[in-house]
C-alpha cells in the first residue's frame, strides 16, 4: 500500500468512531471499568498494511480451531486514566489517559463458561506481544476464558508500526511522557475491570480472575502486588506467576510460583505458606519445545518469518510444562473459591554448594516435580543451554541411543508402563491433570516423544 502513515492513522480513526463502545462508564474514577470499543473488525487471513482497519487481524491471532471447540477470538481497545508508578512502589503520575488493546478467547455461549477467566500479562521480552501463557487445550477442555493484555511501551510500539489502521492510536506512555512502563500497573488492573464488568465478554460473568504472567511479566506482575496492589482497591483474585518471580508480601490473595529447572539456580528458596505455593518441574525449560512449535507459523505469518538460533547444544526441552501449569492454575481456581491450598511439591536438589543442581547418571535433574518425559525418559532433556541471544532458556533435547535405550527397558512394554505409572503418580499428586497424562499415554504409543 502507498498511503502515508497520517492517512492511515486518519481512517483508522474514523473507523473506530464507527464503532459503538460496549462500555461507557461516566469516568475512569477508581474501581470503574475503562471505556471499551470493540470487538473490532477483521480476522485472518486478512492484509495488515490495509488502510481500513476491517481488513486487518488481531496481532499474533491464535491459529487454534477455535470456533470447532465452541470459543471466539476477539480484539478490544480499552481506554482510560492510569496512575503512574515506580518500580519502588511511588506514585509518579495521576490520571494520566491511555489507550491500549486486549485479545479475548472465551466460550461463544455462557452454558459453556465455568466462570473463570485467566488474565494474562503479554510478555515483551522479544520485542512485542506473546501470550506466553496461552494453552488451547486446558483452557477449552476447562471452559475458561484467556484474556491477554497489552500493558507495556514496547508491545504497543510494535503493534502500531506493525498496523497504523489497527493500532495507530493506542498509547500507554501518556503521551511520551511515561516511557518506564510506569502507567503499566494500572493499565493490567484497568484491563482485568474490564473483564470484570463483562465489558469485553460478550456479556459472559467471570466469578473468578486470576492474573497469570510469565519471565519478564511475572517480574512486572511482582512489583504490582508487592508495592502497587497494596496502594489499590484489588481487582484479581489469586495471581500465578510463571517461569518468573514471585511477590515476597503476604497478601490476602493467593500466590502460585511454577518454575521450569532453568529458572531455579539457588538451593536458597522461600517456603510455601498458606498463600504461597512454589512448584519446579525437573527437566523443563525457561522456553520449551511446545512453545517453539505453536509461535513458529504465527511468527511465519505475523513477522515474515521465525527466529533461527545456534545454541551451544541442541534447545528446546520436551517437556511439558504446559500440562504442570495447567494443573496449577486449576489448584489456584480451587484456592479462590473454595480455600484448598495446592498440594506442595519437593524441590529440585542441589550439591552441598548450593548452586549446581544434582542429577543422575544419564544427566537428568534430582528432585522436582517428575513428569513421564523425564521420569521414563528416551532422551536427555534438562533446563540448561548457553549459545546466541535467549539460548540459555530454551534447555537441551538430546534423544538417547539405541543401546542406552535397550538398557533402560530391555522389555517389551517396558516403556510404556514406566509412563503409565509414572503419569498415574503425578495425577493422584495433582500435578497433573488425567487428560494431559492420557495425551501422554497417546504419545509414548505413537513414538512422538
Amino acid at each position: 500500500m502507498s498511503s502515508s502513515p497520517w492517512r492511515r492513522l486518519g481512517l483508522a480513526a474514523a473507523v473506530l468512531g464507527l464503532l459503538l463502545p460496549t462500555s461507557l462508564p461516566a469516568s475512569a474514577a477508581p474501581g470503574s471499568p475503562p471505556r471499551v470499543v470493540g470487538p473490532l473488525p477483521g480476522a485472518v487471513p486478512g492484509d495488515r498494511l490495509a488502510d481500513r482497519i476491517e481488513d486487518t487481524y488481531p496481532f499474533f491471532a491464535t491459529p487454534d480451531d477455535l470456533a470447532a471447540a465452541g470459543y471466539v477470538e476477539e480484539e478490544f481497545h480499552v481506554s482510560g486514566t492510569a496512575d503512574g508508578w515506580s518500580v519502588d512502589g511511588t506514585k509518579v503520575a495521576t490520571g494520566v489517559p491511555y489507550t491500549t488493546r486486549v485479545v479475548v478467547r472465551r466460550p461463544a455461549h455462557a452454558r459453556q463458561f465455568t466462570g473463570t477467566t485467566l488474565v494474562e500479562w503479554q510478555n515483551v521480552t522479544a520485542g512485542y506481544d506473546l501470550d506466553a501463557l496461552w494453552n488451547a487445550e486446558s483452557v477449552v477442555r476447562a471452559g475458561h476464558a484467556w484474556v491477554g493484555v497489552s500493558a507495556q511501551r514496547v508491545g504497543v510500539d510494535q503493534l502500531k508500526t506493525w498496523s497504523p489502521a489497527r493500532y495507530g492510536s493506542l498509547d500507554v506512555t501518556g503521551g511520551g511522557r511515561f516511557t518506564a512502563d510506569e502507567l503499566s500497573y494500572d493499565v493490567f488492573t484497568q484491563a482485568g475491570r474490564a473483564v470484570e464488568s463483562g465489558a469485553v465478554m460478550g456479556g459472559l460473568r467471570t466469578r473468578t480472575l486470576l492474573a497469570i504472567g510469565a519471565s519478564q511479566s511475572a517480574g512486572r506482575m511482582t512489583v504490582l502486588y508487592d508495592r502497587v496492589l497494596p496502594q489499590q482497591q484489588p481487582v484479581f483474585d489469586g495471581y500465578g506467576f510463571i517461569v518468573g518471580t514471585a511477590p515476597t508480601r503476604v497478601g490476602a490473595e493467593p500466590v502460585f510460583q511454577v518454575l521450569s529447572e532453568t529458572d531455579v539456580r539457588t538451593a536458597q528458596r522461600p517456603a510455601d505458606t498458606d498463600r504461597f505455593r512454589r512448584w519446579e518441574v525437573a527437566g523443563a525449560a525457561h522456553s520449551g519445545y511446545q512453545g517453539q512449535a505453536y509461535r513458529e507459523p504465527i511468527s511465519e505469518r505475523d513477522l515474515g518469518g521465525a527466529p533461527r538460533y545456534e545454541c551451544d547444544r541442541p534447545p528446546f526441552s520436551r517437556i511439558p510444562m504446559h500440562h504442570v501449569t495447567a494443573a496449577a492454575y486449576d489448584h489456584l481456581r480451587r484456592w479462590v473459591e473454595r480455600g484448598t491450598p495446592p498440594p506442595t511439591a519437593r524441590p529440585l536438589e542441589f550439591e552441598p554448594d548450593g548452586v549446581t543442581k544434582k542429577r543422575d547418571a544419564l544427566g537428568l535433574a534430582l528432585g522436582g516435580i517428575r513428569l513421564s518425559q523425564l521420569a521414563a525418559p528416551r532422551a536427555l532433556n534438562t533446563g540448561d543451554n548457553s549459545g546466541e541471544t535467549f539460548c540459555r532458556l530454551f534447555g537441551t533435547h538430546v534423544p538417547f541411543d539405541a543401546a542406552t535405550l535397550a538398557r533402560l527397558y530391555p522389555e517389551r512394554g517396558d516403556y510404556v508402563r514406566q509412563v503409565v505409572a509414572v503419569d498415574a503418580a503425578a495425577v493422584r499428586a495433582g500435578y497433573l491433570q488425567p487428560a494431559d497424562a492420557r495425551q501422554n499415554l497417546t504419545d509414548a504409543l505413537g513414538g512422538t516423544r
